[in-house]
């Protein structure tokens, strides 16, 4: 176990803000981590994975605790279905990699997200049509009401939108592994965010239309580490490396809006054509409740903060739903005062309020 005072967290957050805590505690085993004298840490507490959804808004007076409980096992009964349980401080890439080189089905398109396995499961991640609860079966937590083991099954977990029962119910469950359901069944998901062109350029000769169900010549014509490479390749070319250029990924959270609100915001867009403003076709993804949810990085970029700097942070001139430490040196008071800019903006544009997906601190 690791114990440090006065500690340095800046490689323990990616937007590499430079801020301290009382206390830093890393442990390896879940028994180590009952055996604290938790009534004696520097309070409050806080758990951390990767810091890759964290924005520290200064030091922070208290213990941090991090897992480094780290094994990948197979539970393989030789069925369709491959369950697998991991380690709270696996990083979560090193997990989808796993199973793709496995051949398994479930995970491919959550591949290269920032963080570890633990955070995966509080904050329900997801990209390029997929989100975590879809393969997680179950989740072994620490209740540190009692310090009890406890084991949620998906289904009350509560999971929604980046959001999970976890999340309202802050430091008092502890996650200290998943076990996630892959399968063997062909199953690539391809339609969303440009999947099925990053196929067809990286594999000339790929039909993904076909490919998508079909068996070519007794074998199926994808495999996950194909699509894992694909989604890989499209994540690069958008969204800065963490170890390169400090951010949080995704800043906000796409909004959902009633089909009124949406219709509105068409009928605007046309307004601007009609007043000599060019005019654009707004993205949208309709949801099965009636409601539409529309990226905010297209009414970021729509308000005109791409690129937009403020101190040491900017909005990502590639991907505007980013803001990074452009500077290496940005502040918490840069990135929040930039995060503010863009949210009134976007509510007086739009009438459409932003909320962070990045946790502050």
């Amino acid at each position: 176990m690791k114990r440090i005072e006065n500690y340095d967290l800046s490689s323990h957050n990616t937007f590499r803000m430079k801020v301290r805590c009382a206390l830093y505690i890393e442990y390896e085993t879940v028994e180590e981590l009952q055996k604290l004298p938790w009534k004696e840490l520097p309070q409050p507490i806080m758990h951390i994975g990767a810091g890759s959804n964290l924005l520290f808004t200064g030091d922070f007076p208290g213990t941090v605790l991090h897992s480094a409980v780290k094994f990948m096992k197979f539970v393989d009964m030789g069925l369709d279905d491959v369950l697998m349980t991991v380690g709270s401080g696996v990083v979560f890439d090193d997990f989808v990699a796993r199973t793709c080189e496995a051949g398994l089905w479930g995970a491919e398109n959550l591949s290269l997200i920032p963080g570890e396995v633990g955070a995966s499961a509080v904050q329900n991640i997801g990209a390029y049509g997929a989100e975590v609860k879809d393969i997680i079966s179950g989740v072994v937590c620490l209740d540190t009401t009692d310090w009890s083991k406890t084991v949620f099954k998906t289904p009350e977990l509560a999971y929604g939108y980046r959001d999970s029962m976890f999340k309202h119910n802050k430091g008092r469950y502890i996650v200290t592994s998943v076990l996630f359901r892959l399968t063997r069944k062909y199953s690539p998901r391809l339609d969303y965010g440009g999947i099925r062109n990053a196929l067809e350029s990286q594999y000339p000769g790929i039909t993904t239309a076909a490919a998508a169900s079909a068996v070519s010549n007794g074998a199926h014509v994808l495999t996950p580490r194909m699509v894992r490479d694909a989604i890989i390749g499209i994540r690069r070319a958008k969204l800065p490396d963490p170890a390169e250029k400090g951010s949080a990924g995704s800043f906000f959270k796409n909004p959902v809006i009633s089909r009124e609100h949406f219709e509105n915001i068409v009928k605007a867009e046309a307004g601007r054509a009609a007043a000599g403003v060019p005019a654009l076709e707004v993205p949208h993804f309709d949801l099965p409740d009636g409601t539409v949810k529309v990226p905010a990085a297209w009414m970021i970029d729509r308000c005109g903060f791409r690129g937009a700097e403020k101190g040491g942070a900017k909005v990502y001139e590639k991907q505007p739903l980013v803001i990074v430490n452009e500077s290496g040196n940005a502040l918490p008071g840069d990135i929040i005062s930039l995060e503010q800019d863009i949210i009134s903006k976007v509510r007086e544009t739009f009438g459409v309020e932003l909320h962070p997906e990045v946790e502050h601190v």
